[in-house]
């Protein structure tokens, strides 16, 4: 059976260029440390899914030459993908098709602002995409998608899309039914991207269930991210 490929999407990290939308509350070298422990924390989430079978991790990168800092963050058994050109819609489509061309079953682009994102999200996007050619999509509590699965690349679902606004989600589900395409739904969560959301981690660790996630949802550990919150609230 061919493997799904769980991806995340991410910018190797760099002061002034990760993040920026953390700026306040946090300082440009602090997004910088924080995206890297998103990405360390969520990569290996995903590499505990791909010991369980049927799942490859990898990561959708940018820029060209930062391979060497972004392995740093990632498990050994990470697949590197460069990120195309253009738009993020047309990044993702061509993030999907290079993953589909390279023999998976299936690719699940991730973004990278959700550490505490639970496994069972992940398994359940991946078998939802062996179902057929359909879009899983994670609805995140912002209005847009933390992940959105294909076995096929359909160009519609990343067209005229207003990126970053609470409008993302409904209209890619708009998108869909205009070509034809099932939505499948798997479990949402929330992106860490502003300084309500950084609150909305703060109180995860430290023990607050967020109101929205479903019950049987268990947030990952985040350790990473967990010792960057720790830390700075030490003020070390």
């Amino acid at each position: 059976m061919k493997p799904v490929a769980v991806a995340i999407v991410c910018k190797t990290p760099a002061a002034g260029a990760s993040k920026t939308r953390l700026s306040p509350p946090l300082r440009p070298e602090e997004c910088a440390a924080i995206s890297g422990c998103f990405i360390r924390d969520l990569s290996a989430t995903i590499q505990s899914l791909a010991a369980d079978g049927g799942v490859q991790g990898c990561a959708v990168y940018t820029p060209l030459g930062s391979e060497t800092a972004l392995r740093h963050l990632l498990p050994d058994a990470f697949e590197l993908t460069l990120q195309g050109e253009g738009d993020l819609g047309a990044r993702l489509l061509q993030a999907t098709a290079d993953l589909l061309d390279a023999g998976y079953a299936g690719a699940i682009l991730v973004n990278s602002d959700s550490p505490t994102l639970p496994k069972a999200i992940l398994r359940e996007a991946a078998d939802a995409v062996r179902q057929g050619d359909n879009v899983v999509l994670s609805p995140a509590l912002d209005g847009g998608y933390t992940l959105i699965g294909l076995s096929r690349p359909h160009a519609r679902l990343f067209d005229a899309m207003p990126w970053s606004t609470d409008a993302v989600y409904r209209l890619t589900v708009a998108h869909a039914a205009e070509i034809g395409l099932s939505v499948m739904n798997v479990p949402g969560w929330y992106d860490v991207d502003d300084a309500t959301s950084f609150r909305m981690l703060e109180a995860e660790f430290d023990g607050i269930r967020p109101a929205f996630a479903a019950r049987h949802l268990v947030a990952a550990d985040a350790p990473a991210t967990r010792q960057f919150v720790l830390d700075r609230r030490d003020g070390r």
